[in-house]
């Protein structure tokens, strides 16, 4: 199954337009004059003002119309305009924000066209015209395409390439349409993640209005550090009325909201929503739940924002079936055909602290199974040469052995200062012999990227116990390789859990080509909508919702 937009091209389009050209009110010399500085300017009366980066778009726009202004008619604004505006003051239910679009300020544009006592002037309607164009323009390639091009944040996908042509679009597809919205949905990202996304936010900005955002007060005791099942708290009112808000506490299990005891179904909410912002759920309010209930309910909305911002990234022909990894979530889903989750499952990703796991997509191409692992330079000269420097039996301590460009093993007798400066050199190099304890485990999921990142099995268990799960170099670890190699080789033929459990041990290490090649996309959101319409929300371990932040804080126009 494929996934894209659907936007159905008119081929009358033009000459439907052609054919209602007449009712379109068509600008005087002066008008024109107007609009040609204007466009030289590239600045008109907006609330980010300079249009620089949209000018060439316009122009094409305005020639496309004959000198006609398109939104006004008879110097009213069209039925097509008004619909514009509704969604421009309604940009906050997708994740945009309405003062981008001029929201406030429609109303006094609107009020100019249609005076009680005289004739709109011309130039109230060229001015009306103009700004609703540059704001449709926007708005339709915030919709699509996201406002930062994520190649200024170090995520390499290609949003660019998904660009519409915006005069034709707006021509083909907007101004003449007899539902705006509906014909807009169809530029929106088809991922049904996306739009549960949506769904959620929709749902928090009605909760923004129904909370005080009322901060819980810590302990009582300054004493004690954390709220346990059965603790005196005095909390428990606004406590109640939250959870409650939110979901977490069901709204026909009875809670005394005058009580001063944390117990009972109270406790079971707190372990809900420990669950969905990543938490271990043991029911006791330490500093780090305690945080997570004080988070602004307008900044979890502001969090939906930043994930449909990124979900706007994404290439729009994503093929299922498909595999991502979520990296602040920890959590890898394959989907099937009909974009379901498959096999979903917890990953180690990169520490945060200089070894971030990139944020690409890419398409898995083959299995090894038993694989040696070829240790990254960086690591041989930060980690490894200090350890042989000071233990020479480390390399058969970890089953490493030294090896030449050719791959040909020059294992010495004695790792000598000149042998460490080759390996420092990057002439020679280690790699780690394959078995249990090879740091891959025993098996790795390869797929092509300039990161030499790959996912992988790993015989550190202990590991996934932890709720945030940020250990490796870069690589991903899986939870289950078995579960992941058997979804992934359902299409070679003769790849049945019996051979995959004989591969894995046999002695000899094996390459597995797919016969159908598997997308992968390594994502960052935040704030994830699962399939049962949960919302989860998770730390910004790298820092990259507050870099998009900062950002998206600066206005158009945008850096391409």
């Amino acid at each position: 199954m494929r996934l894209h937009p659907i936007v159905v091209i008119s081929c009358g389009a033009a000459a439907m337009f052609a054919a209602s050209a007449q009712a379109q009110d068509i600008l005087s010399s002066g008008g024109q004059a107007w609009l040609r500085e204007t466009l030289l300017t590239g600045r008109t009366d907006l609330r980010w003002p300079d249009f620089s980066d949209y000018t060439d778009h316009v122009a094409k726009f305005y020639a496309l119309s004959g000198d006609s202004l398109w939104w006004v008619k008879g110097r009213e604004p069209s039925a097509e305009a008004r619909q514009m505006i509704a969604l421009f003051e309604r940009a906050d239910e997708k994740g945009l924000s309405a003062d981008d679009y001029d929201g406030g300020r429609w109303s006094a544009r609107l009020a100019k066209l249609k005076p009680a006592t005289s004739s709109p002037r011309e130039a109230d309607a060229a001015a009306f015209d103009l700004a609703l164009t540059v704001c449709a323009m926007r708005y339709v390639s915030d919709l699509h395409i996201g406002k930062v091009n994520p190649n200024r944040l170090a995520f390499a996908f290609d949003a660019q390439s998904k660009k519409y042509d915006l005069p034709e679009f707006l021509r083909d597809h907007v101004v003449l349409a007899d539902d705006v919205a509906a014909a807009l949905s169809q530029v929106e990202p088809p991922y049904p993640g996306y739009r549960r996304t949506v769904q959620a936010l929709r749902r928090y900005l009605r909760m923004v209005k129904q909370d005080d955002g009322e901060p819980l007060p810590p302990p009582a005791s300054a004493s004690k550090k954390t709220i346990a099942s059965g603790d005196v708290y005095p909390g428990v009112p606004r406590l109640v009325h939250l959870l409650r808000l939110l979901g977490d506490l069901p709204a026909d299990v009875n809670v005394q909201p005058d009580r001063a005891v944390y117990d009972g179904a109270l406790v079971e909410a707190v372990r809900n929503f420990q669950r969905r912002h990543g938490r271990e759920p043991n029911g006791r309010i330490d500093r780090e739940t305690l945080a997570d209930l004080n988070v602004p309910l307008a900044q979890r909305a502001q969090q939906m924002g930043l994930a449909l911002e990124r979900w706007r990234w994404l290439p729009a022909d994503y093929q299922t079936p498909l595999i991502v990894v979520n990296i602040p979530e920890f959590r890898l889903r394959a989907y099937d055909e009909d974009f379901k989750v498959a096999i979903a499952m917890k990953v180690v990703v990169g520490n945060s602290y200089g070894h971030d796991t990139p944020v690409f997509h890419s398409t898995m191409t083959y299995v090894v199974f038993r694989p040696y692992w070829h240790v990254p330079r960086s690591i041989v000269q930060n980690e490894l040469v200090p350890h042989l420097r000071k233990d020479p039996e480390y390399l058969s301590k970890g089953d490493f052995e030294i090896t030449d460009g050719q791959e040909s093993v020059v294992n010495p007798e004695v790792v000598t200062a000149d042998i460490l400066n080759e390996l420092r050199g990057g002439r020679l190099f280690i790699r780690q012999r394959p078995g249990p304890a090879n740091a891959l485990g025993l098996i790795a999921f390869m797929f092509s990227n300039s990161y030499n990142v790959y996912m992988h099995d790993t015989p550190e268990r202990e590991l996934f116990a932890n709720s945030r799960r940020d250990f490796s170099h870069g690589c991903i670890r899986l939870e289950n390789a078995f579960d992941l190699a058997e979804w992934v080789l359902r299409g070679n033929p003769g790849w049945t859990p019996d051979r995959i459990r004989a591969a894995l041990n046999d002695a000899a290490t094996q390459q597995v080509d797919l016969v159908h090649p598997i997308p992968v996309g390594i994502v960052y959101a935040t704030a994830v909508v699962s399939e049962d319409g949960v919302v989860h929300f998770f730390d910004d371990i790298y820092g990259h919702d507050a870099a998009l932040q900062r950002a998206l804080a600066k206005g158009y126009p945008y850096p391409q």
